[in-house]
């Protein structure tokens, strides 16, 4: 028997190293940032499903009779197939959109569409439930938040259908499926993933359903075995970018100057390769301090690197000139030219010290989490071992 409630969360996610450089076939680390997104799955008999996401401000609903009388042999049993551009056509007419709805609402509605049609389609009858989903992380920002959303909808679908069983017992507070279970919940997430992106890479849906730090390149993708705990702090320089435009000038200077861009590809390469290095030395030992000195200059010449590659912004200078003041080291993550940056926090640094970085960062107009990366992947949790700030998000107060 299904608990009255499923609740289920996952990880964001931040490039380590090797962001552009990965574009070029070389390596990238990826982590999961504890920044999560939750899911509340509510089953009931009213006939209807509805889809509640208060951080973009969207609350749908859909007559499950409706639903049921559906043409879905365009989804094609049961099976992976990618959602096709005539699929989505179909699903944008039984999602009924207002005329004023904003991409990014459009596009998580027919995710969740998509997947609750595929996933429940072989029940007897599609299932009433009511969905919410709150999350901690930014969207838009280079988060990987819409993987995390992907990889909710996945797990609670596919254990709500008993597609996987809910590997929460009796007086645990949380748990994680096994590794089968996850391959299954990856592959479905991935299929949302490209409903709202069309090509995605599969790294961010793989960092948020596996969780700790993966290694990506040329499309293999494969864990790091253990990882240290970190702490960093992210900011948000909230300067908007366009991603393709900075792929695209990256490509345009290695066709300009391949002799000093290649070069500079290379290094990045080998920074990657030896920043997975010391956090597999950390992760077997005890972290000595000049692990973490390592990791700072490991930081400093990439970031310098990509500054090179001109992804750079003033907003991501002044956040490294501020940091640094405070003795503190940082580097973009994802595209650049604004967006996001990290901040390695060492394990000797004291409440106020960081307290007093945060509120310089602050003042610099940049939103600011203190938080950890290598986080567990999508993990299912009873109500009590929430926070009490997240069971409220998710109960609407």
């Amino acid at each position: 028997m299904l608990p009255d409630v499923l609740l289920v969360s996952a990880p964001g996610k931040v490039i380590l190293h090797g962001e552009h450089a990965v574009v070029h076939g070389k390596v990238a680390l990826a982590v999961a940032l504890n920044l999560r997104t939750f899911l509340q799955l509510q089953p009931h008999s009213s006939g209807k499903v509805s889809l509640n996401l208060p951080n973009i401000g969207i609350k749908r609903a859909w007559d499950v009779a409706r639903l049921q009388l559906l043409d879905m042999s365009f989804l094609e049993q049961g099976d992976l197939t990618a959602p096709t551009l005539e699929k989505l056509e179909t699903l944008k007419e039984v999602a009924d959109f207002p005329e004023d709805c904003a991409d990014n609402e459009r596009l998580a509605v027919l995710a969740f569409l998509y997947l609750y049609l595929c996933i429940c389609r072989k029940q007897r009858a599609l299932p009433s439930m009511d969905i919410v989903v709150w999350s901690e992380l930014p969207t838009g920002a280079g988060l990987g938040s819409s993987a995390a959303y992907s990889v909710c909808l996945a797990a609670a679908l596919l254990t709500l259908c008993e597609e996987i069983p809910n590997p929460l017992k009796d007086g645990e507070a949380s748990s994680r499926w096994t590794a089968e279970d996850l391959e299954l919940i990856n592959n479905w997430a991935f299929q949302g993933e490209k409903v709202i992106h069309g090509n995605p890479s599969g790294v961010d849906n793989a960092v948020s359903t596996w969780g700790g730090a993966l290694r990506y390149q040329q499309g293999k993708i494969s864990s790091l075995k253990r990882l240290p705990a970190l702490k960093i702090l992210l900011s948000n320089t909230k300067v908007p970018r366009s991603t393709k435009a900075l792929v695209l000038n990256v490509r345009n200077r290695l066709l300009k100057f391949p002799k000093i861009v290649a070069p500079l590809l290379t290094s990045i390469n080998a920074i990657s390769l030896e920043c997975e290095q010391v956090l597999e030395e950390m992760a077997t030992a005890v972290p000595a301090p000049e692990h973490y000195l390592a990791l700072e200059e490991l930081i400093d010449m990439n970031q310098h690197h990509l500054n090179a590659l001109g992804v750079g912004h003033a907003s991501l200078d002044q956040l490294c000139q501020v940091t640094m003041a405070h003795g503190l080291h940082s580097k973009l993550t994802g595209a650049g030219g604004g967006g996001c940056g990290i901040t390695l926090l060492r394990p000797d640094l004291t409440g106020p010290e960081v307290e007093a970085v945060k509120q310089a960062l602050t003042g610099c107009g940049f939103d600011c989490w203190e938080t950890s990366i290598g986080a567990p992947g999508i993990s299912v949790h009873t109500a009590a071992s929430l926070d009490t700030p997240i069971r409220q998000a998710l109960d609407g107060l």
